[in-house]
């Protein structure tokens, strides 16, 4: 007698909704973007006629709002000057590409503002979607930060395109498996920041 599996199908919710078009104008582009509005409960992103819809899942975002929130975290300790830009819409139609990152920010203020963050911040939930780093390469994004399977690894751009970096160039101060070793801190987000700041203050000269 076969053995039957009892598998639970796993909830829309936690799944990354993505809905793919292909031979779209960078007009049409445009003109759903103009639609969308301000609602950011769905990112776009545009390589080459291809084109992405995608609704993120609630664990999507709550690591990326972990990340996020402990990146600012450790600026804050570090006295460090970071402009988040949340999902800011890069876009070049010479270059027909277009992406909205997770989160992205400059490191430093100035003025006037460059057409692209310092870093961009995605998270790989749900496989398959648009390749993001041939569109933030082609954009010119110095750096790509990518948190997928509990690990986050640093794509920095050179003439040749990304390669992986141990850690990031915009803040080479910070230590990956600090960060990592946070975003795997049980309990909520505040907890998680608690526990960063209090080992980045420990760390920091004369800490406890």
């Amino acid at each position: 007698m076969a053995a039957v599996l009892n598998v639970k199908p796993v909830p829309a919710a936690r799944i990354d909704q993505r809905v793919r078009l292909h031979g779209v104008s960078w007009q049409d582009f445009e003109a759903l973007l103009v639609m969308r509005g301000d609602n950011g409960a769905v990112r776009v992103s545009y390589l080459e006629g291809e084109l992405e819809l995608m609704a993120p899942s609630i664990d999507h975002e709550n690591l990326k709002k972990r990340l996020a929130r402990l990146l600012e975290a450790y600026a804050e300790e570090r006295g460090i000057e970071l402009e988040g830009f949340g999902s800011w819409t890069l876009k070049a139609e010479a270059l027909a590409r277009g992406a909205e990152a997770d989160e992205c920010y400059l490191v430093g203020w100035r003025k006037p503002m460059p057409p692209v963050p310092d870093i961009a911040i995605e998270v790989i939930w749900t496989s398959g979607g648009l390749d993001k780093l041939a569109i933030y390469r082609g954009l010119g994004v110095p750096e790509v930060w990518l948190w997928q399977d509990g690990g986050l690894s640093f794509y920095l751009l050179d003439e040749g395109g990304y390669t992986v970096g141990a850690r990031s160039t915009r803040l080479p101060d910070l230590d990956p498996e600090l960060l990592t070793r946070c975003m795997a801190e049980p309990g909520t987000q505040t907890a998680a920041v608690r526990a960063y700041r209090q080992a980045l203050r420990a760390a920091a000269p004369g800490g406890a």
